[in-house]
């Protein structure tokens, strides 16, 4: 996290350098450096940093899950152990009065007995909604966020390189390359290139959408296309992947100016946030993305939070009814016992 911090100042730095030389008289060529740099820094080190830095918390609440989850098992074993045992005390109890004792029937240990299952199946349930509700917290909503957290900050990076292709004409093969690594990270095409994969991607997703078990890409979109639960979140999804398909055929036109000598009418297209435009059309992509992930947040919390109101719900009403099974099963003995004094 600190190499991470100290890594972002090094870049807003270089970032502020490259803008104070451009705006110098022969400063272009110590901006462009700068902003190589300052590229460079964010591609092996930041970027690489914060994907390092979601990935171990992912996995550290992975553990926590895990761990929660086998206490919550074991809970249930012991509980549904329980189950078994407690009621068979009473009704013991009941059977050695009615042989011994020629009591047919002790309203008291009978009383115990049926109070001795209510909070069996008071804390079976509570336990099984305790873990379903960790299980829909941690896989059906989180695993989602941390999905869309990656593409988000995949695709804040893949729509610079549109700026960066314009700005250093040095490296647009490299930022060719770079921006279709980023496309494959999130709706991975298998094979495609640059001249591919706007019709690969809409054949794909044709098929997806006349059968949403046809899904025939990988990355970051895939995994979230995987992980459907909740109301409104597949046409929520679906929204995300149709504006991304948009940005994806913005950029190609964006290239195919550039190459056609258009250089102003490319920079217009990309930097511009008039209706239309590349940008405007990013905004829409992430405002899609992140309806999707606030869909996925809201229920994250919503799971966390009826897991605790199972537990102080139910758990009271258990452990009254284990003590009123005690009283209640000492009340009835206790006649019984009085008969030996």
């Amino acid at each position: 996290m600190e190499s991470l911090t100290d890594g972002f100042a090094e870049y807003q730095e270089l970032i502020g350098r490259a803008l104070e030389n451009d705006g110098h008289r022969g400063g272009k060529a110590g901006a462009l450096a700068d902003h190589r740099r300052a590229t460079d820094l964010l591609r092996t080190q930041l970027l690489p940093a914060a994907r390092t830095l979601v990935a171990s918390n992912n996995a550290a609440f992975e553990a926590g899950y895990s761990a929660a989850r086998s206490v919550l098992s074991a809970q249930l074993g012991a509980v549904l152990v329980l189950g078994m045992l407690l009621p068979a005390v009473p009704g013991v109890l009941q059977w050695y009065l009615a042989r011994s004792l020629r009591r047919i029937l002790n309203p008291g240990v009978l009383a115990a007995t049926v109070c001795s299952l209510l909070a069996v199946i008071l804390g079976s349930q509570m336990m099984s909604a305790s873990a379903g509700h960790l299980r829909g917290a941690r896989h059906d909503a989180f695993d989602s966020v941390v999905a869309l957290c990656r593409a988000r900050a995949i695709a804040y990076d893949a729509n610079a390189d549109e700026s960066r292709y314009l700005l250093d004409p040095q490296r647009q093969a490299q930022y060719e390359e770079s921006s279709l690594a980023k496309s494959q990270q999130l709706y991975g095409l298998k094979g495609a290139t640059l001249s591919t994969y706007d019709s690969e991607l809409a054949t794909t997703w044709q098929a997806y959408e006349s059968d949403h078990h046809d899904l025939r890409c990988t990355g970051e979109f895939r995994r979230e296309l995987d992980n459907i639960t909740f109301p409104g979140e597949q046409a929520a999804a679906e929204k995300t992947v149709r504006t991304y398909a948009v940005h994806q055929r913005d950029d190609r036109k964006i290239r195919a100016r550039l190459a056609a000598g258009k250089e102003r009418a490319a920079v217009e297209f990309c930097m511009g946030w008039e209706q239309g435009t590349s940008n405007a059309h990013f905004g829409a992509w992430m405002a899609a993305l992140d309806k999707v992930a606030g869909i996925n947040r809201a229920h994250f919390a919503s799971s966390a939070e009826d897991g605790r109101s199972a537990v102080n719900g139910l758990l009271p009403w258990a452990c009254g009814l284990l003590c009123a099974a005690m009283v209640l099963a000492a009340l009835g003995l206790r006649p019984r016992l009085a008969e030996f004094r």
